[in-house]
C-alpha cells in the first residue's frame, strides 16, 4: 500500500493513527486524543495531508476524545459504530461496511465485549483494534457496557480468525513495543490462551483492576461532547495575561500599591494565609458579588488561587464581565509561599 501512517503516542500509552494516501493526499485519524491536536494538525501539515475523517473505535472511558472538538475545527465528519451512544457522530457503520480514504479501505469489523460499540479496522496488512485486543492483553469488560462473553465471541470468533500475519495497532500499549501480530498474540497473550468460553469468562470477571482515572469525567465528555477540566482551564487561559509572582510582590510593597489583589479560594484557606492586603471572593460567588465589591470596572485586578487552575477560570470570567484589567498570578499562592513572599492570616 502507498500510505503515509503516524503513530502517535501519549505518556499514559494512548495511541492514535494517522493514515495518509500518497496519491490523494487524504488522511484519517483512528483514536484522536485530546492532548494531540496540534500534534495531528502538525503532522497533516508536514505530510501534505488533507483530514477527511476522524474514527474512534469505541466510547473511550480512560482518556478523553478529540473527535468532537477535531472534527468541529476542521470541519472533517467523524466516524462510529451505529451502537454508539454519542449523539455528535456524523457517520455511523456496522460490521462488513468499509470506509474510503483516497485509495485506501478501511473494513469495519463489530467486536464488542470491551463496550458495545467497540469495532476494529482492516486494512490489507494490519489491523487496528481498539482496544479489543492489546498486545500481551484484552480491554477490560468491567466498564458500561462491557460483556466478557461478546469479547469472547469477538475475538474466537471473529477477529482472531484474521490472517495471523496482520499487524496489530491497538488503542493502548503499555510497553515499548509500537505493534504485534496477530499470530504473535494467539501464542502469546496470556488472556488468549484461555480458549474454552468459560475459562475465558471467568478470567475477565475475576480480573483485579483499577478503575481508569478520569473514568467518570472521560465517560461524560466522550458520550455527550462535553468539555473536561482541562480544556475549560486551557480556553480560559487563553484570554487572559498572567503576572510573575516577583512582579506582584514588587507592586504590593511599593508606596503606591496599582492593583487589587483577590484570593479566589474558600474561606478557611484564606483566613489561614492569604498575600497581604487581598480581599476574599470566592470563585463561586464571583459572579454575584462583583458589583458590590469591585464598583470600578476600569480598576487593575489581580486573581489568585492555590495553584492556579481555579484563578485562570476566575480571571477569564471577569475579563467576560467587563473587567478589562483583570490578570491572573501565576502559578498560585502555594509557589509564592514556597519562594519565601509574604502572607498573613486573619483574625
Amino acid at each position: 500500500m502507498d500510505m503515509i501512517f503516524r503513530q502517535i503516542r501519549t505518556k499514559q500509552g494512548c495511541q492514535s493513527y494517522m493514515i495518509g494516501c500518497k496519491e490523494t493526499c487524504a488522511a484519517i485519524i483512528i483514536d484522536p486524543e485530546i492532548s494531540q491536536m496540534e500534534h495531528y494538525q502538525g503532522l497533516a501539515t508536514q505530510d501534505g495531508l488533507v483530514l477527511h475523517y476522524l474514527l474512534d473505535t469505541h466510547t473511550h472511558a480512560d482518556h478523553f476524545s478529540a473527535s468532537k472538538v477535531l472534527a468541529a475545527k476542521m470541519d472533517v465528519p467523524l466516524i462510529m459504530h451505529n451502537n454508539s451512544p454519542a449523539p455528535f457522530v456524523d457517520i455511523r457503520v456496522d460490521d462488513g461496511e468499509m470506509v474510503i480514504v483516497g485509495q485506501l479501505r478501511f473494513r469495519i469489523l463489530h467486536t464488542p465485549g470491551h463496550t458495545a460499540d467497540s469495532m476494529c479496522v482492516i486494512m490489507d496488512d494490519r489491523v487496528f483494534t481498539g482496544d479489543t485486543l492489546l498486545i500481551g492483553g484484552t480491554g477490560r469488560t468491567d466498564l458500561p457496557t462491557g460483556d466478557p462473553e461478546q469479547l469472547y465471541d469477538s475475538l474466537f470468533n471473529g477477529l482472531l480468525k484474521l490472517n495471523p500475519d496482520l499487524i496489530v495497532y491497538p488503542a493502548h500499549i503499555y510497553s515499548e513495543r509500537c505493534h504485534s501480530t496477530l499470530a504473535e498474540e494467539i501464542a502469546n497473550n496470556p488472556r488468549l490462551q484461555k480458549t474454552h468460553r468459560d475459562e475465558f469468562v471467568e478470567q475477565m470477571r475475576t480480573l483485579d483492576l483499577k478503575m481508569p482515572t478520569h473514568l467518570t469525567e472521560a465517560l461524560r465528555t466522550n458520550l455527550c461532547g462535553g468539555k473536561n477540566v482541562s480544556q475549560l482551564i486551557a480556553e480560559a487561559a487563553k484570554k487572559v495575561s498572567f503576572m510573575a509572582q516577583d512582579e506582584v510582590l514588587r507592586r504590593i510593597q511599593s508606596l503606591h500599591p496599582d492593583m487589587l489583589l483577590i484570593d479566589v479560594r474558600e474561606k478557611e484557606a484564606y483566613d489561614q494565609a492569604h498575600i497581604p492586603s487581598a480581599i476574599h471572593i470566592p470563585r463561586g460567588q464571583i459572579e454575584l458579588r462583583v458589583n458590590d465589591m469591585l464598583p470600578d470596572p476600569t480598576k487593575r485586578i489581580l486573581v489568585y488561587c492555590e495553584c492556579g487552575k481555579i484563578s485562570t477560570l476566575a480571571t477569564a470570567t471577569l475579563k467576560e464581565m467587563g473587567f478589562g484589567r483583570a490578570v491572573a498570578l501565576d502559578l498560585g499562592i502555594c509557589s509564592w509561599k514556597e519562594n519565601g513572599y509574604p502572607v498573613e492570616k486573619s483574625g
